[in-house]
């Protein structure tokens, strides 16, 4: 036996089809903004001890960069951060987009107070160079001496396969911290530590795994700042080569205000494209 489905009913049918359909998508979009949300908090809450001391504390820095991101008219928190630094310079650039498909917008510079080293890249353990070239965050510690720290990956490819090469043990142990002291990290005291730490962790719970730190001899759009390098680089051809190299993916950002594509060749040397 057959049934037959007049005509009236068709269109109630998928409509009702429909609705449900429509139903479904909005309930997986509300339990996967609330996963989200959730993550996110349990991110911040797992930094709130015992560097920052008590939750008004961490609401206190919540409220800060809320008030400094609507001054700048930037959606609080960012989806993805840039980090960069000068070291002649003795600045660190934290760059925010809200949307993957925006460019990345300056949210800050802050001062640099310590750091060890001179001009070029870090080859050596015990050497308290603080590295040059591009590195991602790959640890968040908390309870650093230095009250917070977030670690580089350093030594990357690149550092292993040119450290190597003169026979050195590369090191490591670098990080972006609190404090005001250096032996090979970069030190930003401890409030502005505090701001980039809970940035990054804000990035991290919302899906940026790799949070790209990029860090550079001079500001090359500095006019002092070129010519330092220039004076400290005069004889010596390696190091020239090597500051050039990194001024590809500087200018690449500033004319784009996106990130470059970064490889490493056979000899460590980056190829940017």
């Amino acid at each position: 036996m057959y049934f037959a489905v007049s005509s009236a009913v068709t269109p109630i049918y998928f409509l009702m089809k429909k609705l449900l359909a429509r139903f479904i998508f909005l309930f997986i979009v509300a339990i996967a903004t609330t996963r989200l949300a959730a993550s996110a908090q349990n991110a911040v809450t797992a930094i709130s001890a015992p560097s920052f001391s008590s939750d008004n504390n961490l609401d206190r820095i919540q409220d800060t960069l809320k008030k400094q991101f609507e001054t700048k008219k930037l959606a609080f928190p960012p989806k993805e951060i840039y980090v960069r630094s000068f070291k002649y310079d003795k600045t660190l650039e934290i760059w925010v987009k809200s949307d993957l498909k925006e460019n990345f917008k300056l949210f800050k510079t802050y001062h640099v107070c310590m750091q060890s080293g001179t001009m070029g890249p870090k080859r050596m353990e015990g050497d308290f160079q603080v590295p040059e070239g591009f590195y991602y965050i790959n640890e968040f510690n908390p309870n650093s001496n230095y009250h917070l720290a977030l670690g580089l990956n350093y030594p990357n490819a690149s550092d292993r396969i040119l450290s190597d090469s003169m026979h050195l043990r590369p090191g490591g142990g670098i990080y972006i911290h609190g404090n005001c002291v250096s032996t090979g990290c970069i030190a930003i005291s401890d409030a502005p530590v505090e701001e980039v730490y809970l940035l990054a962790t804000y990035a991290k719970a919302q899906g940026q795994d790799f949070i790209p730190v990029h860090v550079f001899p001079v500001k090359y759009n500095v006019k002092k700042s070129m010519e330092y390098l220039a004076q400290t680089t005069k004889d010596n051809q390696p190091l020239q080569h090597f500051a050039v190299t990194l001024k590809e993916a500087f200018d690449y950002f500033e004319e784009k205000k996106e990130l470059p594509i970064i490889m490493i060749d056979k000899k460590g040397d980056y190829v940017i494209q």
